[in-house]
């Protein structure tokens, strides 16, 4: 989401690079790069306004230490303002108030209400509480029948409700159903409309009034840009709002909502939507979002991910294998790719990695789509090809490049990079083998940064 404002502000804190203190001329200079690249971020003006007359006041007349270069004090003020305008401290919807906890979800249509609605539940599940979900939606066609098969992928409970209900109702009566089944959380979907109109408004206000939601979140669309600020805004005057959740972040948005709509609604954003998958909701940290728009990566949440999702039985099974000296065959490798997909995709891992880390060590060309393409390489082999690469000869390339709808040039190079890893593998010491199953038991991949 933020990938050309990370570069415009990595190329604008190079340059004070060299300088022996920061001084009102150098700022001067690297602030005017910073404001142009906030407004191409599609940043809300008047946020930029107030963003660059805090670093301002900030960076003038700051000392630079004996270990530090000026380009480095500079990106610890950008780092320190932007957690300000992104809400300060990690913020988050309270859980400790007497349930049913109601949690009222607004937003204009196509902000991916619904889906998150899922993916939310999803996660409270994960809370070890029980989710009832409902959608008070009568106009948008297979709105609530959308709801129930999510709630059902998502193992949630789902309020059934009639089109010819007014939607006030549904949510009350939504509600009695949430307190005589014990549930611990109530999730209402509201109706969207494409731009904001004073029915909507009401609607949800009457909804609003029905219930008293403890928490009334907004959804947004990162890739709205200056028309998220002005449906946050909108929004915040029909509702007290208390949160805010950011849909679509994976996707190739400037990032300009998420700069703008925390200092435009006054509230915090809670969550981030980074996919279509229901597990594809994160809490929404500061900290951790300034440090990856400045390119320093988010090895913290990576470690995370890895630590969910990885199949650590599976990781130990071929520590095993390997110790034993039963060798690294295709389909282990095929294992391999299958776990990183499950992660998000290679795209997914280098977005939480340092800039610097991505232009050293890691080879551009190996994208989602070569991963795709070496799985495909892999299922085109039979059973014996897979256990004995070694017997894969020019015919049986060509077959599998067939196969695969590959060019056989793509299968000679999976088979080579699959030889050097096995050499890789043989080359293994057993001590070393051993810390690596250790480290899978607490589900750490060997390592991994900071393991």
């Amino acid at each position: 989401m933020f990938d050309g404002l990370t570069q415009r502000l990595t190329r604008t804190v190079d340059a004070l690079r060299g300088r022996g203190r920061i001084t009102e001329e150098n700022v001067a200079d690297t602030l005017r790069e910073v404001r142009i690249a906030l407004l191409e971020a599609d940043v809300a003006l008047p946020v930029v306004k107030r963003f660059i007359d805090a670093v301002k006041a900030q960076a003038l007349g700051e000392e630079v230490a004996s270990s530090l270069t000026p380009g480095q004090a500079f990106v610890g003020i950008l780092h320190k303002e932007l957690v300000a305008l992104m809400g300060g401290a990690r913020a988050g919807f309270s859980l400790r108030a007497q349930p049913p906890i109601i949690v009222l979800l607004a937003g204009l249509q196509g902000a991916g209400k619904t889906t998150t609605a899922a993916k939310l539940a999803r996660w409270l599940i994960e809370q070890r509480k029980r989710v009832l979900v409902v959608s008070t939606d009568v106009r948008r066609p297979a709105a609530m029948l959308q709801l129930e098969r999510l709630a059902q992928q998502v193992g949630a409970d789902y309020f059934p409700a009639q089109v010819s209900e007014a939607p006030p109702d549904i949510a009350r009566n939504a509600l009695d159903q949430a307190r005589r089944g014990v549930f611990d959380v109530l999730l209402i979907d509201t109706a969207g409309r494409l731009h904001v109109d004073e029915a909507m408004m009401e609607e949800v206000r009457a909804i609003d009034a029905a219930v008293s939601p403890n928490e009334r979140l907004f959804v947004v669309d990162a890739m709205a840009g200056q028309d998220a600020v002005n449906a946050a805004r909108a929004f915040g005057a029909a509702l007290a709002l208390s949160g805010v959740i950011l849909t679509k972040a994976d996707g190739d948005a400037r990032g300009g909502a998420a700069l703008s709509v925390r200092e435009i609604t006054g509230q915090p954003i809670v969550f981030l939507g980074v996919g279509e998958k229901p597990e594809a909701l994160e809490p929404f940290d500061p900290e951790r979002m300034a440090s990856r728009i400045l390119g320093m990566g988010d090895v913290v949440a990576l470690v995370e991910q890895v630590q969910k999702q990885v199949d650590t039985q599976e990781a130990a099974r071929l520590a095993r294998k390997v110790v034993a000296g039963k060798g690294f065959d295709m389909s282990d490798l095929r294992g391999q790719l299958e776990q990183l997909q499950k992660m998000g995709g290679l795209g997914a891992l280098l977005d939480k990695l340092p800039a610097a880390a991505i232009q050293r060590g890691l080879p551009a060309d190996q994208g989602d789509g070569q991963v795709r393409r070496q799985i495909a390489i892999i299922n085109s082999m039979t059973p014996s090809e897979r256990r004995q690469p070694g017997i894969i000869d020019g015919s049986r390339r060509r077959r599998i490049a067939r196969g695969a709808g590959v060019q056989v040039q793509d299968v000679n190079r999976l088979l080579k990079q699959f030889l050097e890893m096995q050499r890789m593998m043989k080359s293994m010491k057993g001590n070393r083998l051993k810390r690596m199953m250790s480290a899978f038991r607490g589900g750490m991949p060997p390592g991994f940064p900071g393991s």
